[in-house]
């Protein structure tokens, strides 16, 4: 099998072991592409109570920043055509999964946090909430009940 990607070329693919234990997702960094990497990472801090990890170049380009298992990666925007968008209506930019929803919101207003929507329950079972960042960007939080 034979799978052509326009970056990187075309690479061969080996077919799988039907007795091979079947790969797993472990995890996924969302990247968010901001004007000021340092300005960003600074913000979620103060306000989402996100540890900034260790900044790569000064001025910073890039940059992990985590709480708990969340990990989002911020880097910096060359042109504006690179920059991360809003994302439209009730969209969100990142979907985050919490299991005190209420507790969360109680947090991010007591910092001052734009609460866009919510805390409101859904119809598909869920609690959400969802919060706009320094740079417009929104993220929902959500629970299930």
């Amino acid at each position: 099998m034979n799978i052509s990607n326009e970056n990187q070329g075309s690479r061969d693919i080996h077919p799988v072991d039907s007795k091979a234990v079947s790969a797993k997702l472990i995890a996924v960094f969302p990247q968010f592409w901001v004007n000021n990497v340092r300005i960003t990472a600074e913000w979620y801090r103060d306000f989402l109570g996100i540890e900034i990890g260790e900044y790569f170049l000064d001025p910073p380009v890039f940059v992990h920043i985590r709480r708990d298992y969340i990990v989002f990666q911020i880097g910096l925007a060359h042109e504006p055509a690179s920059i991360t968008r809003t994302a439209a209506g009730l969209g969100c930019n990142a979907y985050v999964w919490t299991d005190q929803v209420d507790n969360l919101a109680q947090e991010f207003l007591s910092k001052g946090v734009r609460i866009v929507d919510g805390p409101v329950d859904r119809k598909y079972a869920c609690r959400e909430m969802i919060i706009e960042d320094c740079n417009r960007l929104r993220f929902c939080f959500a629970q299930r009940i």
